[in-house]
């Protein structure tokens, strides 16, 4: 690993010096170990690692300015058995004589004096080669090694010099091992040493400190902050040692340390001093001209930062600086980043030495972006630059407007755009506020501005296709929130034709666009009550691919989907489909609550008719909770009818119908909607003796919606009406798609009618029919709701042990306490992870939240995630609950 050295002029002088070769005295701080302070933490871990020297003839401790690398060095050389020899280098060691002369003067200051066979340099720039031999043939004799520490090494920048204290280290053997404490990388060979097993390294990433050496470094300053905190501030500096001593030390100058720990403005501090004294000032002009532009830039690389400093060498620059740990970080593929702290006082900096430049840079950066397709950052730094037509049209362009509603960038892209003002006049910026407006439920304002695009795009034919794309989107959404089932039919087939116009990798890039497009096409067929062109739109929709970015469309799909399937009378398809809604959401980790709550109103009405009441009203409590969706049609159809159907039967009927009202301004009436609407009506007033009048609120309900006519043919017989309930019930057209909800209903209206007629065996028979459709489902509340005829029935024996055990109170064990309401199990299989069910057999056992944790060693938080994925399986709201429900289902 070392060259052969040629005779250098001059011969060497065998004596022990008291000058260097330029007749400067030795100065002897150069020789001793640096001092620690008094607040100096040992990181052990650092110091085992540095005793992997004795192993390898070369050590590096490679880190930026103030990373802790002297103080480390120092504080493991303190501790090992002499001969250590400590050097700091400075630069005017850069010439081989003086850099040599020092070396042996540092080994007769640890008590390993080379002989006067070494000689000493006698010319400052030069050095025999005999000296070098000789030097290291002594020092391979040696039966214990030296250890030479080279602190500041990077000062030495003479190529000579290296290859020279390589040729040495080659042939010292094991008599020498070389320590070389440096924030640059050394021109030795390292990847000679790292190929033979013969270098130790501690880099930067090792050097910084972790949270809770942070902790106790700043406990050592007098300060108490707890390792998360810390771990905040780790994150800030990047663990950086000067950065995190420099802050402690300021913070013990301030009336709320932790306060200013936490909050503390870099370009204020000495931290800012230090770094550009230590790192910024120390470069050339065109070096500081550059980081001073690219600190405008999260990251950064050459070709983007040459976009910022017009100019073509940032490449090397960029290279060196990172090589150099000038706080410059290297990302892979040719991206770097600032530190952090160092970027927050650049930025500072360019402030106050170019003024103004600001947005300049910004603008530059944005279309640079741009060009290269990389959108976020084009958007934050459009934002940054004011130049909000630029932002808004490379949004649009982008075709990610779509983005706004699928939570994963909505609530970034909101606030993004949030102060764009009435300056940006193009298309695309309308239509992003539309798109806002609309994201925040504020239709009104909305409606207006996407008016507004619509005229601009009106009049500017040329406008590129994703521009009108986009605007097809915002008006399929328009259509689903004021329930114009025509204009979202006109929207998708206006999409569809432009969806030719736009490249295709534009659309695979963007699958949520045309998600979100079926779900509200979708969503708008069923506000009109065409169920099955609906479901096919919303099927499509529900397996849209994209992953987390089509997620929230496809669950608001999967939720319409269970309300159908609900509205069609299959209650167990509508339960599957509205739990299956939840999982995706959260496994890719979007905000909560995220999704319309359509699929919790479906399970509280599903949870009615199984007259599960308490769990259906916790279910409704969640959905207040949700703030979106207030203004869509069919969610506010579902939250009524759920909220209606559960006052209905628990007596408060005036209170049902005042509920039933959806409360929502829509373009055309739903039938569905208005069918329930005129069926709580209508029981109000038959329950309050006025059974003409309730016949009358019926008139309209036809056998168009089958849900409704059956409810509508049970309240004609109890009004004692049976010829017109069952002509009713002869008009409705089902199709085939009616599940158990609805035929169960309608069997027992004509077991009713065949029962007031005289004829009990059919009537008999009708309910046979109607239990066993009914067991499978554990639908109870028809038979709750029929009144006091079908008790005698129910009491006859065949029909008494269909209802036994799930409708009626079967045989139990003498130690079994009757239950009012029963918790029965969905249709669905519940599928529980083994931790899940180590959560849930813990609850069983009265455990809290915190004995579960300690029980199972993990952290309180792990078990309310847990807990959190077993309420939402088994659709429950409450520990009891989950038990019992647990039970129910022999899970426990």
């Amino acid at each position: 690993m070392a060259e052969t050295y040629e005779n250098a002029p001059g011969p060497a002088v065998p004596a022990t010096p008291c000058t260097d070769p330029e007749g400067d005295p030795f100065l002897r701080t150069r020789f001793a170990l640096p001092a620690r302070p008094a607040a100096f933490l040992r990181r052990q871990r650092l110091v085992d690692h540095l005793d992997q020297t004795f192993e390898t003839p070369l050590t590096l401790v490679n880190g930026a300015a103030g990373a802790g690398k002297t103080l480390l060095a120092a504080d493991w050389a303190a501790g090992l058995p002499p001969p250590v020899a400590w050097l700091t280098v400075e630069t005017g060691d850069r010439r081989p004589g003086v850099f040599w002369a020092y070396v042996l003067q540092a080994l007769r200051a640890c008590g390993a004096p080379p002989s006067d066979a070494v000689g000493v340099p006698a010319d400052a720039t030069a050095v025999d080669r005999r000296l070098l031999a000789t030097l290291a043939a002594e020092l391979s004799d040696r039966d214990r090694p030296v250890v030479l520490v080279l602190d500041e090494y990077d000062r030495v920048t003479d190529p000579e010099v290296t290859e020279q204290l390589g040729y040495v280290l080659h042939h010292a053997g094991r008599g020498l091992r070389l320590v070389l404490v440096t924030r640059t990388e050394p021109l030795l060979p390292l990847h000679r040493y790292r190929a033979a097993g013969e270098l130790t390294e501690i880099r930067a990433a090792e050097l910084a400190f972790t949270p809770e050496e942070a902790a106790a470094l700043l406990g050592l300053h007098g300060l108490s902050l707890p390792v998360h905190a810390a771990g905040a501030l780790v994150d800030r500096t990047r663990g950086w040692a000067a950065g995190l001593r420099l802050s402690a030390l300021a913070a013990l100058e301030s009336a709320d340390p932790e306060l200013y720990l936490k909050e503390f403005e870099a370009d204020r501090s000495t931290v800012a001093d230090f770094l550009l004294a230590e790192v910024l000032k120390g470069q050339p002009e065109e070096t500081q001209g550059l980081l001073l532009r690219v600190s405008v830039l999260k990251r950064f690389c050459p070709e983007l930062a040459n976009a910022l400093t017009l100019r073509t060498d940032a490449e090397p620059i960029l290279a060196r600086l990172h090589r150099d740990n000038a706080f410059v970080e290297h990302l892979g593929h040719s991206w770097y980043q600032l530190h952090p702290l160092f970027g927050e006082i650049l930025r500072a900096h360019l402030r106050e030495r170019l003024p103004g430049l600001d947005p300049e840079l910004h603008r530059r950066a944005a279309r640079w972006l741009r060009r290269s397709g990389f959108l976020p950052e084009t958007l934050a730094h459009g934002a940054a630059a004011g130049d909000w037509d630029f932002a808004a049209d490379a949004l649009v362009d982008d075709l990610a407007i779509g983005q706004l509603f699928t939570g994963l960038r909505s609530g970034d892209l909101a606030e993004l755009f949030s102060p764009m003002g009435p300056e940006a006049r193009s298309p695309a910026a309308d239509l992003v506020r539309a798109a806002r407006d609309f994201s925040r439920d504020d239709l009104e304002r909305g409606l207006a501005r996407l008016r507004r695009a619509e005229e601009h795009l009106a009049d500017d034919s040329l406008e590129p296709a994703a521009v009108r794309l986009s605007c097809a989107l915002l008006e399929a959404l328009a259509a689903r929130l004021t329930g114009s089932p025509a204009r979202a039919e006109k929207a998708a087939e206006k999409a569809d034709e432009l969806r030719q116009e736009v490249p295709a990798d534009l659309l695979d890039k963007h699958p949520e666009l045309t998600a979100l497009l079926l779900t509200h096409l979708g969503s708008a067929r069923l506000w009109a009550g065409r169920f099955e062109d609906a479901g096919a739109a919303l099927s499509a929709a529900a397996d849209a691919p994209g992953g987390a970015s089509t997620v929230l469309p496809r669950e608001d799909s999967m939720e319409h989907l269970a309300l159908i399937d609900y509205l069609n009378g299959w209650l167990g398809r509508a339960e599957r489909k509205a739990l299956a809604a939840v999982p995706a959401v959260d496994r890719a980790g979007l905000p909560q609550p995220s999704g319309s709550g359509i699929g919790q109103l479906v399970l509280a009405a599903v949870a009615v008719d199984r007259h599960e009441l308490d769990r259906a009203q916790a279910l409704l409590d969640e959905t207040s909770q949700i703030p979106s969706g207030t203004r869509d049609p069919v969610m506010a159809a579902g939250r009524a009818l759920a909220t209606a159907r559960l006052l209905a039967v628990r007596g408060k009927v005036r209170a049902a119908v005042a509920a039933a009202d959806p409360a929502v301004a829509a373009a055309v009436a739903s039938p569905w909607a208005a069918g329930f609407e005129a069926l709580f009506a209508s029981a109000a007033h038959l329950a309050e003796g006025r059974p003409d009048a309730a016949a009358e609120v019926l008139r309209n309900v036809s056998g168009d919606q089958p849900a409704c006519a059956v409810e509508a043919a049970a309240i004609h017989v109890a009004a004692g009406r049976s010829g017109a309930a069952i002509e009713l019930l002869d008009s409705i057209r089902t199709g085939g798609r009616t599940g158990p909800a609805v035929t169960v209903r309608a069997a027992l209206v004509r077991a009713q009618a065949a029962e007031r007629a005289g004829d009990t065996a059919a009537a008999r028979r009708l309910v046979a029919h109607a239990l066993l459709d009914a067991r499978r489902e554990r639908l109870r509340r028809p038979f709750l709701d029929a009144g006091t005829w079908i008790r005698p029935l129910l009491a006859t024996p065949p029909l008494h042990e269909l209802a036994a055990g799930w409708l009626t109170p079967g045989p139990s064990r003498h130690d079994e306490r009757p239950r009012s309401e029963s918790l029965s199990p969905p249709l669905v299989a519940v599928e529980l992870s083994g931790r899940e069910y180590d959560v849930l057999e813990r609850l069983a056992r009265m455990m809290s939240t915190e004995e579960v944790a300690a029980d199972l060693h993990v952290s309180v938080n792990t078990v309310k995630t847990h807990l959190k994925s077993v309420y939402r399986k088994l659709a429950v709201n409450r520990r009891g609950d989950a038990v019992r429900r647990a039970r129910d289902l022999r899970l426990l």
